[in-house]
């Protein structure tokens, strides 16, 4: 070869090579390595809220009137004894008109007759037979009567309770304040029997029996049990329960709650075997109302037994709001977890938010979704919870919240508050992640970011949401296919900007979305307002603990809220490092980094960040803004503002190299490995005695460091000053030994180490290696060369196509080149 090119050869400065007409995947991998690098971070750390309450301590709703309660009291005088009004709370107006016939009973209370006028009680006594006398000898009226029989009897004349009390048995008795049936100290719950159909060992329900019950208003019609298979039923299993419930309602018998809870079981699985929940069972409103009054004993167990009960019987308006409440109240326990695990009143609650509308049953839902909340804490609820399909719930109760009327818009933001906060604990479950995908929540919380744009509470929650699940690829995806999400998301950041724990999770979601694709990168870019309101965040952020009380620049793209007030160093980083992430991201893209690298108010903040901040306090943003530079010093453009500043910036880097932190001193190698192809750069480097800090990083252990370091060395040595300074330092020795000991296993960094060791003997022109020296470099490098040798070190691991090319692209033409050099004093041979 030629003088001429061997000077050409040497002088060539370490840049990245991306604008040549043939990548190699070595090339790809190499730009990647040296500056165009995609930066990580830690996702924001959300601290558990210990206190559970409907509005966490720093909600915007914390101090507002009329918002819903998270403690109140509850006893069975709330309920409402007639669950039979419209939910909506509308009263209906009274009929003109009165009914031409005698009514039997009360439709909403089945079990209460009207008054009826006085018989002769010798003469209701004759109609009796044999059968029935015996009957009435033999049964309590207990098992029989209806829980309102007390009430009938004292409605009657004097001669009627007459008559009713002579008839009761001698072993039990009905109370005379209208109450509960009192069960008699001389027989207990175990002792009475239940009659069932078909039992011959006692007396059946035929004959005059029902009569009986129709003169006692226990039947709604006259009909014998026989034709009516709801009253059999009644009276022998539901009767009992409901009488001894009563019972211990009014004080008159003690049980252990696990029986009373066996009790509403029992009655549950009655009334559903018979098609008897909901509306139809004719006397549910005496059922509930049996409940209701349990509900003073103040269980835990039992009030959840009773909760899902009454939610299966249907329970509207204050009622279901009531029941809502209660389970709420007893979710926010964390101690009463359990007993959600053990009970399948979930099914309930994910049953009123598929059932109830916003506008009729706003509150009741916001307590119903409350509770989600707190129990969705839970990791063994929280799988109970993806598998009774909660997140297929949660979506049609978004969608339902989204179209919300005005009228209601106050109440569905205070649901979408609990509910998004229910879908950010599911999002910790790995089995959530293709659920949220399939059932296209993602984007329709995006949606809700756009009607409640103004709602920090929900805005957090769904960033929150959006932080977490934007760290996995299906996620991300579905998040990055959204329409019109980037515009959204910088809309909410110039309009939240001083709410801290929103927009850090804004930024790391956009810092996620841009990290591994061009296409978010460009079109976050396209948005008309991204990098004013990304620098506008920047410079907010950056100044906010000097001069908390400066008000950001007015412009196009300003900020309107006034200046927020001073927070921690700490908090602000966690914000700038999440930004500078989103630049560094974003300037990978071809046309984004042109552009950005000619941008001076980005430049000038990097910049700025690096004079104000010190390694020690602010590490992870100071490696993140080096990181950022260094992606930028890739754009060689006449107009680019890093080129300007080249020489600011080198002495900005001596921060970062001289301090004890390894990633700081990495990223300021890789800055100073692009910006060492100026000569200013160059002597500032030699006159502080950068290099010989560079020289000494040839010793690391960490293949990243020497590889960054090779790129400075090869730069310096393009000078033939700067040659023998470089090897006083024992810079050729090293990079032998870093040669040695990488190679193998790198042959981007064996030719990075040829590529110095070639600039710095200068084409052998100069003599700079001893004898030994160079018979052990000369050794190596026979061994290298040699292809089966290679291909063994190369072995058969995934990247091994990639791996040869790399030793033949990078490493095979400069170590021949150098072999040769090393080999013959005359450099033109």
């Amino acid at each position: 070869m030629t003088s001429m090119e061997t000077k050409h050869e040497i002088c060539s400065p370490f840049i990245p090579r991306h604008n040549s007409l043939r990548k190699t995947c070595a090339e790809i991998v190499s730009e990647a390595r040296q500056s165009l690098r995609v930066q990580s971070t830690l996702r924001p750390f959300t601290p558990r809220d210990g206190h559970r309450q409907l509005f966490a301590r720093n909600s915007v709703r914390a101090n507002h009137d009329g918002r819903p309660p998270s403690t109140f009291s509850l006893h069975a005088q709330n309920f409402d004894a007639y669950d039979s009004r419209p939910g909506s709370g509308t009263r209906l107006s009274p009929l003109d008109h009165k009914p031409k016939f005698p009514v039997l009973c009360d439709a909403d209370n089945p079990f209460k007759a009207f008054p009826k006028p006085p018989t002769d009680p010798l003469e209701a006594r004759r109609g009796l037979s044999g059968t029935r006398a015996r009957l009435l000898k033999a049964r309590s009226f207990t098992a029989l009567l209806p829980l309102e029989a007390s009430t009938d009897v004292n409605k009657r004349s004097p001669g009627q309770k007459q008559l009713s009390a002579k008839r009761l048995s001698s072993t039990d008795h009905i109370g005379v304040h209208g109450g509960p049936l009192k069960a008699s100290p001389r027989r207990t719950a175990s002792e009475r029997r239940i009659v069932q159909p078909g039992d011959d060992s006692g007396v059946r329900p035929t004959d005059g029996r029902a009569e009986l019950r129709t003169e006692l208003g226990y039947e709604d019609d006259a009909r014998s049990t026989e034709e009516d298979a709801e009253s059999l039923v009644w009276n022998n299993v539901i009767a009992p329960c409901l009488q001894e419930l009563e019972s211990v309602a009014a004080g008159s018998s003690e049980v252990s709650v696990d029986h009373l809870c066996d009790l509403c079981d029992r009655l549950h699985a009655t009334l559903t075997d018979t098609n008897m929940l909901g509306r139809r069972c004719k006397r549910r409103s005496g059922i509930l109302r049996t409940l209701f009054r349990l509900i003073d004993l103040n269980s835990a167990q039992l009030n959840l037994h009773i909760a899902k009960l009454c939610l299966a019987l249907c329970a509207s308006g204050n009622n279901l709001l009531n029941i809502c409440k209660l389970i709420f109240q007893i979710s926010r326990s964390e101690s009463n977890d359990i007993l959600f695990k053990n009970n399948s009143v979930i099914d309930s609650l994910l049953g009123v938010l598929n059932n109830e509308d916003v506008s009729t049953s706003g509150e009741a839902l916001l307590y119903c979704v409350g509770t989600l909340k707190f129990i969705s804490g839970n990791t063994t609820i929280l799988r109970l919870l993806l598998d009774k399909n909660c997140l297929g719930v949660a979506q049609k109760l978004i969608q339902k919240l989204c179209i919300a009327e005005d009228a209601n818009f106050t109440i569905a933001g205070h649901i979408l508050v609990q509910l998004t906060a229910t879908l950010r604990n599911l999002a910790d479950h790995p089995d959530s992640r293709p659920l949220f995908v399939s059932f296209s929540v993602l984007p329709t919380l995006c949606l809700v970011l756009r009607r409640h744009c103004e709602d920090q509470d929900i805005c957090t929650n769904i960033s929150r949401i959006y932080s977490k699940l934007s760290s996995y690829s299906e996620c991300r995806l579905a998040l990055a296919q959204t329409p019109d999400c980037y515009p959204l998301f910088l809309e909410l950041l110039n309009k939240h900007y001083q709410k801290q724990d929103l927009v850090v999770r804004l930024l790391f979601t956009l810092g996620n979305l841009t990290a591994k694709s061009d296409e978010p990168r460009q079109q976050l870019f396209q948005c008309n307002t991204c990098m004013g309101t990304l620098l506008q965040v920047y410079s907010s952020y950056l100044r906010k603990d000097l001069s908390p009380h400066t008000p950001l620049q007015k412009g196009a793209d300003s900020l309107s809220e006034p200046a927020a007030p001073s927070v921690s160093v700490r908090e602000t980083d966690d914000v700038l490092v999440k930004l500078v992430r989103v630049l560094a991201n974003m300037c990978i893209h071809p046309a984004v980094g042109s552009s950005l690298a000619t941008n001076s108010a980005c430049i000038q903040l990097l910049m700025e960040t690096l004079e104000l901040r010190c390694v020690q306090e602010s590490e992870e943003l100071l490696v993140n803004v080096a990181a950022t530079i260094n992606n930028l010093s890739f754009y060689q453009e006449e107009n680019s503002e890093i080129r300007h500043n080249q020489l600011p910036i080198a002495k900005l880097m001596l921060k970062l190299v001289l301090s004890s932190s390894m990633d700081a001193m990495l990223e300021a190698t890789r800055v100073y490995g692009n910006l060492s192809q100026y000569k200013e750069v160059r002597d500032f480097i030699m006159q502080n005695k950068v290099h010989q800090f560079v020289v000494t990083l040839l010793d690391s252990k960490s293949a990243e460091m020497c590889f960054s370091a090779c790129g400075v060395l090869t730069n310096l040595a393009v000078d033939p000053p700067n040659r023998v300074c470089l090897a006083l330092e024992g810079a050729f020795a090293k990079l032998v030994d870093c040669l040695r000991d990488f190679g193998p296993g790198d042959w981007q960094l064996a030719g990075q180490a040829c590529q110095a060791m070639w600039n710095l003997t200068g084409g052998v022109s100069e003599k700079l290696l001893d004898t030994q020296q160079q018979e052990t470099l000369l050794k190596i490098l026979t061994t290298y060369l040699d292809e089966e040798e290679a291909l063994k070190w190369i072995g058969n691991e995934d990247g091994r196509d990639f791996n040869w090319a790399c030793w033949e692209l990078e490493f095979l033409p400069v170590a021949q080149k150098l072999k040769k050099a090393l080999q013959s004093p005359d450099p033109t041979a």
